[in-house]
Order: C-alpha cells, then sequence, then structure tokens
C-alpha cells in the first residue's frame, strides 16, 4: 500500500488538531495569555530591554564597571521575574507541553525507524 504525501500531511495536521485539545497545550496557551497580559511581568520586560540598551551603549563607549553594574541589574530583573507565581505556572505548563511534544516525536520516530527496518 502507497501513502501519498498528501495523506501524510493531512495525517499531522489531524495530530496537530487532536494535540491543541489536549490538557498539557490548552494549560500552556492560557498560562501564556495570562503571563502577556499581566501588566507586573511587562513591565519588567520593559526594564530589562532599556537595561539592556544601556548595558550595550556603556559596551560602547569601554565604560565596563558601568556595563557591569548594568549587566547585574538586568540579572536581577530576571530573578525577580523567575520569581513571579505566573512566570513558574507558566514555565511549567511549557515544560509539560514541550514534554508531550517529545514523547510523540519519540513515538512516531520509534515506530517510523522499526517498520522501515522491517522492510530492509
Amino acid at each position: 500500500m502507497t501513502v501519498s504525501k498528501e495523506e501524510i500531511m493531512k495525517k499531522a495536521t489531524e495530530l496537530r488538531d487532536a494535540l491543541q485539545q489536549t490538557e498539557e497545550v490548552s494549560f500552556y496557551r492560557l498560562a501564556e495569555e495570562r503571563i502577556n497580559a499581566n501588566s507586573k511581568v511587562a513591565a519588567k520586560v520593559s526594564k530589562i530591554k532599556s537595561l539592556q540598551k544601556e548595558a550595550v551603549n556603556l559596551e560602547h563607549y569601554q565604560k565596563i564597571e558601568a556595563m557591569k553594574q548594568t549587566e547585574s541589574q538586568i540579572d536581577n530583573v530576571r530573578a525577580d521575574i523567575d520569581s513571579l507565581p505566573i512566570v513558574t505556572e507558566f514555565r511549567r505548563a511549557q515544560e509539560d507541553a514541550n514534554d508531550l511534544l517529545q514523547s510523540i516525536t519519540t513515538e512516531i520516530t520509534t515506530k517510523v525507524t522499526t517498520e522501515l527496518e522491517k522492510e530492509n
């Protein structure tokens, strides 16, 4: 039995649609929406971007000590972001969704490889 590329792509689309209905992906999307709508996170991300521009300018003018202090400030703001419960929840949801995708990818790879080896 020969299967066309179009049939395989149709199955891939069906798999994508099914994945979007999983608890892991649904939870990830919800967490992503919440983090994108969070003003505290947005303000801290904006602060990081501002500090990064400042660090680049300081490096350009070879003000190394001031650049190091600015990089330290960036690290502190990142740590603040990382400590927010909403960010922790987002990262957990992201890991769960990635784990699901990885397990499916591994399963597909294993089955395809096994079938190809049987044919040879």
